[in-house]
């Protein structure tokens, strides 16, 4: 679905669209603007893609289109704008390939009339292939690759994916629950009015019937209307309500950062695992083509009658073995990539391409206890749980003031008549005091649970201590093995292959077979699959130790 708006300013009118600009949505933003073009008269016009969440093929043609004409995309978030900053580009290489093509010498006035029924004819011809193009897609149809750094996916994944979106939810709920909290503390008030008939009857009101008065009194139309009010003057207990409303707040505040930060190292965890898996198909596909020459190698040589069937054989099983290996690693990368689009809560029609590769680059190795207490200071499941302890002895407190007295204020003002032209006005204040003597030993039993949930929380709160120094420790290891084992890898590579390069040329020279060049072939294969899980193990455990510091977020969300 998409909406457009109208928005109209002092020589500038903008449109404003929502939703998704694909299939027949195309067609409706098109007329809009052809409608905006006709009915203006010098003003600047501008399309505004601020909520726009997806463009297909067919509707960047049109904002092409509508660029070209002299309208302003504005557009906000990574994806609109690499779109925009595209269409702006693509224009500006035009005109500077244009302004190249016209020489210095003027042309003959004939080939500009050429250029133009040339230029008439081919966007006569573009405007036809687009509108045959909108015809054939289904409504909804992503047709563009999205190419995502990882920054850009991280950012992504906080904007769209679901858990991270619930957190933040539940986050504001909390805050909700503290304000309702607040509002018992402050005074409250409220207009009320009525209009009832009443009859009365005496020897109900009085006991007995008086003698000389009828049996009742009325009907009696009796009319009152006024202000009301209450205010508590003291009751803590209300206060330290609040107080632990207050805590919960601010813990399910750090509880949804802490989510933000498990959402960040899921979807950091992910990508890096697809770029093994995009790795690896690059690492097969380089050895199928090594396996395809090394087979003709073979089988030109026993065409000159120099080698033997034996050898060409063993070369056509070794090529047929890595195309195997290919076809797998394919899958593997195609069902990693699924999973990316999962985490990013995409379109599940939507092609995704990964623009970043594994690397590796010297990182300083930081101190064990400074990290641990760098990981203290910064974890918000740490923080969350401090919270959660206050909020359980702000509990404890309000369970124990329970037994204090309460005093509050109530009052009303009424205006009150038979009829609305003959009301006095008439008041009721009290002062109320509230004090309990016998509760059935309701006020123990939640003092003593509240008692038990600190120390539940404590108990937790020292478990977490523990998990965070382990968490810390194991990243910092790991991290000191990845980095030495990407070292032994590379060497490895290297000397894969050289292996290859040298039982290829003994073969050559027919001073052996082909069984040496089979095995440094699947030398030269576990070599590749080491460097690539080395790489991957070096970027997981930067990750790893990003997440056990606490700073999951501010490094890898740019």
């Amino acid at each position: 679905m998409l909406r457009i708006t109208i928005e109209k300013k002092p020589g500038r009118t903008s449109l404003t669209v929502e939703g998704k600009l694909a299939g027949p949505w195309v067609s409706a933003l098109e007329q809009s603007w052809k409608d905006l073009r006709d009915s203006s008269s010098g003003e600047i016009l501008s399309i505004n893609l601020c909520g726009v969440s997806f463009i297909d093929a067919t509707g960047r043609a049109l904002l092409a289109e509508i660029h070209q004409q002299g309208g302003k995309l504005i557009a906000e978030g990574c994806l609109n704008q690499a779109i925009v900053r595209e269409i702006a580009a693509k224009q500006q290489n035009e005109e500077k390939d244009e302004k190249a093509a016209k020489g210095p010498k003027r042309t003959p006035i004939i080939f500009y009339v050429l250029f133009l029924g040339l230029s008439l004819a081919s966007a006569n011809s573009a405007k036809a292939q687009t509108s045959a193009v909108r015809n054939r897609l289904p409504p909804n149809a992503p047709t563009e690759v999205l190419r995502l750094t990882l920054d850009q996916a991280v950012a992504l994944a906080l904007k769209q994916n679901t858990t991270a979106q619930i957190a933040v939810i539940q986050a504001a709920e909390a805050v909700q629950d503290k304000n309702v909290a607040r509002a018992a503390l402050l005074p409250q008030a409220q207009l009320d009015s009525s209009d009832a008939v009443r009859r009365v009857n005496i020897e109900a009101q009085f006991g007995k019937p008086i003698i000389g008065f009828p049996e009742h009194i009325g009907p009696i139309q009796v009319f009152q209307a006024g202000p009301s009010f209450s205010a508590p003057v003291f009751d803590l207990t209300l206060w330290r309500r609040y107080q632990a409303e207050r805590s919960i707040a601010s813990a399910q505040k750090a509880n949804s950062l802490s989510t933000r930060e498990q959402v960040v190292l899921l979807v950091v965890s992910q990508y890096i695992g697809t770029l093994r898996a995009v790795a690896t198909v690059q690492a097969a596909s380089s050895r199928v083509d090594l396996a395809q020459a090394l087979y003709n190698q073979a089988a030109d040589l026993q065409h000159e009658g120099v080698g033997t069937g034996i050898d060409t054989l063993r070369a056509n099983v070794e090529l047929q073995n890595e195309k195997q290996r290919l076809l797998e690693a394919q899958a593997d990368r195609e069902t990693s990539l699924f999973a990316l689009s999962r985490l990013l809560n995409l379109d599940p029609r939507q092609t995704v391409e990964l623009a970043d590769s594994l690397s590796y680059f010297e990182t300083p190795q930081p101190e064990v206890e400074q990290s641990i207490e760098e990981a203290l200071s910064a974890r918000y499941e740490w923080k969350s749980l401090i919270d959660q302890i206050k909020a359980a002895q702000s509990q404890k407190k309000q369970a124990w003031d329970a037994r204090l007295p309460s005093l509050k204020v109530d009052g009303d003002w009424q205006y009150q008549g038979t009829r609305l032209n003959n009301g006095i006005p008439i008041y009721n204040y009290e002062l109320d005091l509230s004090m309990p003597l016998f509760t059935g030993g309701r006020i123990r039993a939640e003092t003593t649970r509240a008692n038990l949930e600190i120390q539940r929380l404590q108990q937790q709160q020292s478990d977490l201590r523990n998990q965070i120094g382990l968490d810390v420790k194991n990243a910092l290891i790991t991290l000191t093995s990845a980095r030495s084992q990407v070292q032994v890898s590379n060497l490895g590579v290297q000397l894969s292959n050289e292996e290859v390069d040298q039982a290829r040329d003994r073969f050559r020279a027919g001073v052996a077979n082909n069984i040496e060049v089979i095995q440094a072939q699947d030398s030269l294969a576990r070599a590749n699959d080491n460097q690539i899980a080395a790489l991957y193990r070096f970027n997981q455990a930067r990750a790893d130790l990003a997440r056990s510091v606490g700073q999951m977020e501010r490094v890898y969300a740019k």
